[in-house]
């Protein structure tokens, strides 16, 4: 394991960009759990209750975007960027000694 996250992050430590990420991706998919439940609840206090957790979810989201954002880890609004990220992140995985 520690290779691995070596090979990703440049330590043997998690960094914050990692920890960052792996937060905005549980956060995404939280959203699409709490939109399918709404989508299938039968009463309106579910209901009601899946639109408040769907909202918080959405708010922690946001927050972990912007924070990402303002760090330069995440560029939501430039796909080419986010691309180039996303590409040399995968090169790192790739260039992992077997």
């Amino acid at each position: 394991m520690n290779n691995i996250l070596e090979a990703i992050t440049g330590t043997d430590k998690l960094s914050d960009q990692v920890i960052a990420a792996d937060f905005l991706n549980s956060a995404k998919a939280g959203i699409k759990g709490y939109a399918a439940a709404l989508a299938e609840a039968s009463t309106p206090e579910v209901r009601n209750t899946l639109k408040m957790q769907l909202n918080d979810a959405i708010s922690t989201h946001e927050q972990i975007s912007n924070f990402m954002i303002s760090k330069g880890w995440y560029h939501a609004k430039d796909i080419n960027e986010q691309l180039k990220l996303d590409i040399q992140n995968a090169q790192k995985v790739m260039n992992l000694p077997e």
